[in-house]
């Protein structure tokens, strides 16, 4: 049986990876079309680097936060993770998501090597990574109704993105109370964690911003910035690489903001995702948990 499912989960894993550099060039070669080159580099060219690595450190310091996040909901099923153990286990689940799309998912990997580790079933496992993709998902919400506000959109939408970022906060609390009660302890926290992680990328994003010059006063691209991570969390390319940017691209058209400078602003963060995402790749080689069960080493890399 395991011998003739591991050549379709193999056929099932390159099919994925194929869909998704498909539709990340197609999505790069319609946005390529579409902007002036030399303008943006004109632009870049110009780019305040000291920005850039403040950009670089804000994106970081999200990460922190969100692999903090998740080591609660681990915590909740007993995975006695250390703060260093679950930082390495989170950045090399980022640099498999991101290089090596046709293989096993971060996630995915940080399931098996956890229910192999601790003997806690896989249900349980499972269930932590989705809840704390589910908690940054509200505290994205959040910040989306915030800025819905300050983006120059019709009345109705930002009162439709609020309420529905409203509910969603008891609907969540509900569902986890109702079918997943061991994991309660981890709302609020998560919560808080969630918006902090989002604010920090917001943060990020106004650096870049003012790497290229751009007033901060244009919230509009925070607004698309955060309407492109909803976006960017179906798997439907490389890192989010593509479909972010067509977000950035449609949303400067209807806004009548400058394509070459949104599709900058998007392409950077990417850019700088790539660069923290790649620091992961260590742990490919060196194995990321210590050899010898649980400790509370100091928060290290």
């Amino acid at each position: 049986m395991e011998k003739t499912a591991r050549p379709g989960a193999k056929t099932r894993r390159l099919v994925k990876a194929l869909f998704k550099i498909a539709v990340t060039l197609l999505c790069i070669w319609y946005v390529s079309g579409r902007i002036d080159f030399a303008r943006a580099a004109a632009a870049l060219e110009k780019a305040e680097w000291s920005y850039l690595f403040l950009a670089l450190l804000a994106f970081i310091i999200s990460k922190i936060i969100s692999a903090v996040r998740l080591n609660i909901f681990f915590r909740d099923i007993r995975v006695g993770l250390s703060q260093g153990e679950n930082m390495r286990l989170y950045w090399l689940g980022m640099f498999y998501n991101l290089f090596l799309p046709g293989s096993i998912s971060g996630d995915a990997y940080k399931v098996i090597l956890l229910t192999k580790r601790f003997g806690v079933p896989y249900r349980d496992t499972t269930t932590a990574v989705l809840l704390d993709r589910f908690s940054g998902l509200l505290g994205l919400g959040l910040l989306l109704a915030l800025y819905s506000f300050t983006a120059p959109l019709p009345v109705a939408y930002p009162v439709i993105i609020t309420v529905a970022a409203g509910l969603s906060l008891p609907a969540f609390y509900f569902v986890l109370k109702r079918y997943f009660p061991g994991f309660v302890p981890g709302f609020r926290p998560g919560l808080l964690l969630g918006i902090l992680v989002q604010m920090a990328q917001v943060i990020c994003v106004y650096l870049l911003m003012a790497a290229l010059d751009v007033p901060v006063s244009a919230t509009a691209f925070i607004f698309l910035f955060l309407v492109s991570s909803a976006v960017s969390v179906l798997p439907l390319t490389i890192g989010g690489l593509g479909i972010r940017e067509l977000v950035f691209l449609k949303g400067a058209a209807y806004f009548g903001l400058a394509a070459e400078t949104a599709v900058l602003i998007s392409f950077l963060f990417y850019l700088v995702t790539l660069l923290v995402s790649a620091w992961g790749g260590i742990y490919v080689f060196k194995r990321p948990l210590n050899e010898k069960g649980p400790s509370d080493e100091p928060l290290i890399f």
